[in-house]
């Protein structure tokens, strides 16, 4: 029966690669030099392989390094997880909870689910990340968030569809482009300015930008939402982030001859789907149910405002 090669191998071999170097290896891994050498050089052995080369004073990675380094990340990676599941099973739930949550996703809805939550889970630490756009990416490549609501899934991740959401385009009741009093078209939208969100992440998109005149960028919805009732620009928003602002009329739709709505679907994603804490999965429970308790399942889209 061949030899089992430790764990501590392939995260040597990790570090090697993510440090640039045996040197900066050792010292992320708070071991001597020597030590990742050896771990490296075992783990050549016992494979039968090499997995680095020297290339004048850098050992960068052969075809089958390579190869071995991306099953080495996901070994490592279940590792930590079954770890993980491990503590919660003997701690009874997770100490803290990260939440990274898409700005298109209501506030009102979110909240409802954390106070569900609550009365379960009352020892657990909640962190809630608000992103936008690759922002959402980022938390879960980057494992700083154990649970995900994002309109978009990033490679390698599997995600359950949780609320569609409308955009409607709008502006302030006093807003020159209500004053023209007739349908618009995107010529007029162009010639006022557009609020827009920052993406939060390193994509740094410009999604929903008209590539209008002027523009006025923001870090957080609110921010834009009050902007745009203040009579500062148009702007598309989730219908269900601004039902308040619609109701009482300090936002109005705008009579777009087309284009007036827009969809994108929001979606619920585990960073470890294998091994959920308890208290991650009983967030993600709260949150379908709120949803499915406020009328929205993913396939149903609110009702128009305009």
């Amino acid at each position: 029966m061949s030899e089992i090669i430790p764990l501590h191998y392939w995260q040597s071999l990790m570090a090697v690669v993510d440090q640039g170097g045996y040197a900066q290896a050792a010292e992320a891994l708070g071991k001597s030099q020597s030590a990742v050498s050896y771990a490296i050089q075992r783990l050549e052995d016992q494979l039968g392989l090499r997995v680095f080369r020297q290339e004048g004073r850098r050992a960068v990675l052969t075809p089958a390094g390579q190869i071995l380094l991306q099953r080495a990340r996901q070994l490592v990676e279940h590792a930590q997880g079954l770890e993980a599941a491990a503590r919660h099973m003997a701690q009874g739930q997770e100490a803290l909870l990260r939440l990274a949550v898409d700005g298109l996703f209501p506030d009102w809805l979110l909240l409802q689910a954390l106070a569900a939550l609550s009365p379960d889970c009352p020892n657990t630490r909640i962190e809630v990340l608000e992103t936008v756009l690759s922002g959402t990416d980022d938390a879960l490549l980057r494992r700083e968030a154990d649970l995900a609501i994002t309109p978009r899934i990033p490679q390698g991740f599997s995600g359950e569809a949780l609320l569609q959401i409308r955009f409607v385009a709008v502006a302030a009741p006093t807003h020159a482009l209500h004053g023209l009093g007739r349908t618009l078209e995107w010529a007029d939208l162009r010639q006022h300015r557009q609020l827009v969100v920052r993406d939060s992440g390193s994509g740094r998109q410009n999604a929903g930008w008209l590539d209008a005149k002027q523009r006025w960028t923001f870090s957080h919805p609110v921010t834009s939402i009050q902007a745009a009732c203040a009579g500062l620009g148009f702007a598309w928003y989730p219908e269900l982030r601004i039902r308040q602002e619609l109701a009482d009329g300090r936002l109005k739709p705008l009579p777009l001859a087309e284009g007036r709505h827009r969809y994108a679907m929001l979606y619920r994603v585990f960073a470890r789907p294998d091994f959920p804490g308890p208290a991650c999965q009983r967030l993600a429970q709260a949150l379908t149910q709120r949803v499915q308790a406020a009328g929205l399942s993913p396939a149903t889209l609110p009702a128009a405002s305009d």
